[in-house]
């Protein structure tokens, strides 16, 4: 800070200095590692890794992923070259390095873009079975098959279907006789 005093009665006026800069941190973070645009040499699996898709993300860098390799789950652990840089989401295509101490875990090394994750499909290193960037995972066929996850729904009572006025009448009647039938309110809705 500069301080001005000017004559024996004057007061002292702060001067703060100008400001030179183009903007803050914000305006930096866009430059470093801005590849969007740009191609890359296709990074192929070798010995000890494994591609595989993200099913879940379980916070604090860690996810779990579905290794194609052996077809099992597996806890990834995101590296820290990657970690704030490189953002994962659930249904990417990832590749995983193998942990010969501890096989349920796996330290993730690299993501493959969607464009990336075809190329590896066309050249037969993942599974025909594999839909790229989608959440569910796999394709129809393969999602029948794992399908069935100890869920069972079953619907009591009877469920009024039509126009409002009969929804409405039909909704009266049983809220009316009680039982099975306390499901669905007097204006038709059904209350779970």
């Amino acid at each position: 800070f500069i301080h001005i005093v000017v004559g024996p009665s004057a007061s002292a006026v702060t001067v703060m200095p100008k400001n030179k800069g183009k903007g803050g941190k914000n305006r930096r973070r866009g430059k470093k590692d801005s590849d969007l645009g740009e191609k890359r040499e296709l990074e192929v699996a070798e010995e000890g890794q494994c591609y595989a898709q993200v099913l879940k993300m379980l916070g604090n860098g860690r996810l779990e992923a579905h290794c194609f390799l052996d077809d099992k789950k597996r806890m990834g652990i995101i590296r820290g070259k990657m970690r704030k840089k490189v953002w994962v989401a659930v249904g990417d295509i990832v590749l995983l390095a193998l942990r010969d101490y501890q096989d349920d875990k796996s330290d993730i090394i690299g993501k493959y873009s969607p464009d990336e994750a075809r190329e590896l499909k066309k050249r037969g290193e993942l599974p025909a079975t594999v839909r790229v960037n989608d959440i569910g995972g796999l394709d129809e066929a393969a999602a029948d098959q794992r399908e069935d996850m100890g869920f069972e729904f079953i619907t009591t009572g009877n469920f009024v279907v039509g126009d409002e006025e009969a929804g409405a009448d039909a909704g009266a009647a049983a809220a009316a006789g009680g039982g099975a039938d306390d499901a669905i309110l007097a204006n038709g809705d059904i209350n779970f």
